[in-house]
């Protein structure tokens, strides 16, 4: 027995070193991606994007990472933190001074000393990277120039790609939430396979007013104020709890006047037929000036407001995506097989179609980031999108129109407005090549 068994396995090490043996279809997706060096480059400097985005208050900062100050340590990059969430405080040192008039025992600074927004006044009116700079060392000097109030070019670039990422990928978090929820209602059901009863459709029609308003319009001087004090996040997940408490109340209704009510007549909406003119409507107007519009219309600024926004207007193509492959799956034999064995609607969606039209749903987040960012960066260099305080590429941009001369303001945040752009876009075709390789 023991002799079949080392044949066995000497057969399988054969056939694992010529690469017969089966791989799943995910190996095989990321074989093909590993491939395609263009692709597979553009995703190692995506990877070093985000260690800058998540990593950037370490990278570029007027505070040290660590230091002692008359026999005490510090660590107050890492006790802003704690400041920004409420669990900490500074010592009052910190506020009659700034963080270059302490005498030190010790410091260890970050590779760029400068936040985005520390202005060096004795190197304003832009400063080119080559040009003279008046600081104490070597290490105070501003490697990419400033800016015309002395802003380091540097600490805003990455204070930039964290902005640009956040927005790109959160945006497009949305906006895959809702296409993913619309188009696969829409193409699992079509027309004719959603029932509803009377009492769910106009509770729930209800409840989406209601959650409106109370969760937006009466919170929004709330909303503002907590975009001024840059805890929007928090007051953001009170008005979704909110949002999320009235339906739940609504859909308990529904099931009250069930167990009341039972056997009530139900009607057949025409999903697909809904969801494809509210596509038609939304590609119709031009996505940019409609963003132009509602960011116009917003009494301030923010970027959290420009995420909701581009995440609420790309929806469009995730849905037409997932719309087109469930209704390719929704009649393949194992769905039929699903439904013949009993098993419900949103079972059979959930666990056995969805996740199989979820491929060019990929491919369609990779564009679509790529388009969050060039639109976040358009808003930027207009001046109406990220606060004026906010360092962005498009900012930077738009610095540069200031003073043609300034070069450098025009290079560095074009290069990577440019850079961001292709590696998406390099993924999404590396992704496409991969999924669909015929």
């Amino acid at each position: 027995m023991n002799f079949i068994f080392r044949i066995k396995e000497k057969q399988l090490a054969e056939k694992a070193e010529r690469g017969q043996l089966e791989q799943s279809p995910f190996s095989l997706v990321r074989k093909r991606f590993r491939a395609n060096r263009m692709a597979f480059w553009s995703w190692r400097i995506l990877c070093g994007l985000i260690f800058v985005a998540v990593f950037g208050d370490f990278i570029a900062n007027e505070k040290p990472l660590y230091c002692k100050i008359e026999g005490q340590r510090y660590f107050p990059v890492l006790r802003q933190y704690g400041v920004d969430l409420g669990l900490a405080k500074w010592d009052a040192r910190f506020f009659q001074k700034s963080w270059n008039e302490h005498t030190y025992e010790a410091a260890i600074f970050p590779p760029i000393p400068y936040s985005s927004n520390t202005i060096d006044s004795k190197n304003s009116n832009y400063r080119s990277p080559f040009g003279h700079h008046t600081v104490e060392s070597a290490r105070y000097r501003h490697w990419l120039g400033t800016d015309q109030l002395g802003r380091d070019v540097a600490a805003g670039m990455v204070s930039g790609t964290r902005v640009a990422l956040l927005v790109g990928l959160i945006s497009m978090s949305i906006a895959t939430a809702i296409g993913l929820l619309l188009g696969s209602l829409a193409g699992y059901f079509g027309d004719g396979g959603f029932r509803i009863s009377h009492a769910r459709l106009w509770l729930n029609v209800a409840a989406l007013f209601f959650a409106w308003f109370y969760a937006f319009q009466v919170r929004s001087f709330a909303l503002a104020e907590a975009a001024a004090q840059g805890s929007f996040s928090a007051a953001l997940f009170k008005s979704m709890a909110i949002v999320a408490l009235v339906f739940l109340v609504a859909n308990g209704l529904v099931f009250l006047i069930k167990k009341w009510a039972p056997g009530g007549r139900k009607i057949t909406l025409p999903l697909d037929l809904l969801v494809m003119r509210a596509i038609e409507v939304m590609n119709a107007i031009p996505g940019l000036l409609l963003l132009l519009a509602i960011v116009a219309v917003l009494q301030k600024s923010s970027v959290f407001y420009v995420m909701a926004i581009i995440g609420l207007l790309r929806w469009t193509g995730v849905a037409r995506f997932v719309r087109a492959e469930l209704l390719k799956i929704r009649n393949l034999g194992y769905v039929e097989a699903a439904r013949a064995m009993g098993f419900p609607n949103r079972r059979i969606l959930l666990r056995h179609a969805l996740p199989n039209a979820l491929g060019p749903v990929l491919i369609t987040v990779a564009f679509g980031v790529a388009a969050a960012i060039l639109m976040e960066s358009a808003l930027s260099f207009l001046g109406i999108g990220v606060g004026a305080d906010g360092a962005t590429w498009g900012r930077l941009l738009s610095d540069a129109r200031k003073y043609p001369g300034a070069w450098w303001l025009a290079v560095f945040p074009g290069g990577a407005i440019f850079m961001a752009v292709t590696i998406f876009n390099l993924i999404g075709d590396g992704l496409s090549d991969a999924i669909s390789p015929k």
